[in-house]
């Protein structure tokens, strides 16, 4: 019988010595090699397309482009081939890009080499590979148990107000009037159930809806 071959993997990460790690843990199953490396999304998209890997394994904090942008990119000019996102961030809003982008799974990087190793293959097989504690948050994203439900332009309102901006520095940033700026806010407030500005950054915070660089 032929051998079936070996799973392709990219590794795309900023740090090496976290890309050495991945690269040794991988190394050690006879199914799954590492083909090449990454260290911006930019470098993530070309190596991709120079490599042909089944599986590229995305960090998402990058420079020069997201891993949720690298991601989206990849997916676009290579549909056939799988992300499967591995950070330590959990925030609804960055799990919520990540497979919005076409990721096909999100990992934590305290995900032990078991776990780690077995959602590779899931993924390179179209499977969904999450984190425990994503999946729980996805699912109570999907019940709505979260109180939120905030659109995409909703989260980059209140991501700016937590960062201090103003109503008009968020409209100029945003090309939007300020009129609509407060009424993103209206709805934000209603669907955070808040009354203000500071609550609804601090109630965003604290369920993990966005967070602060």
């Amino acid at each position: 019988m032929t051998p079936t071959p070996a799973i392709r993997v990219l590794l795309v990460d900023d740090h090496p010595v976290v890309r050495d790690g991945l690269a040794a843990l991988l190394g050690t199953q006879p199914d799954l090699t590492v083909v090449g490396e990454a260290a911006t999304g930019p470098e993530a998209l070309r190596r991709t397309a120079e490599l042909a890997p089944d599986v590229v394994l995305m960090d998402l904090q990058l420079p020069g482009m997201d891993g949720a942008a690298a991601t989206a990119a990849i997916r676009t000019a290579h549909p056939d081939v799988r992300v499967l996102v591995l950070t330590t961030y959990d925030t609804d809003a960055d799990i919520t890009a990540a497979i919005d982008a076409g990721a096909v799974g999100y990992l934590l990087k305290d995900t032990g080499r078991e776990e780690l190793c077995a959602a590779v293959r899931t993924a390179a097989r179209g499977g969904a590979a999450l984190s425990p504690t994503v999946a729980a948050k996805v699912l109570a994203h999907m019940r709505g148990e979260r109180g939120a439900g905030l659109s995409g332009r909703e989260l980059e309102v209140l991501s700016a107000v937590a960062r201090g901006q103003s109503n008009k520095q968020i409209a100029r940033a945003l090309r939007l009037s300020e009129a609509t700026v407060k009424t993103h806010l209206l709805h934000i407030y209603a669907k955070l159930d808040v009354a203000d500005r500071t609550a609804a950054v601090t109630a965003a915070l604290g369920r993990g809806i966005i967070r602060i660089d």
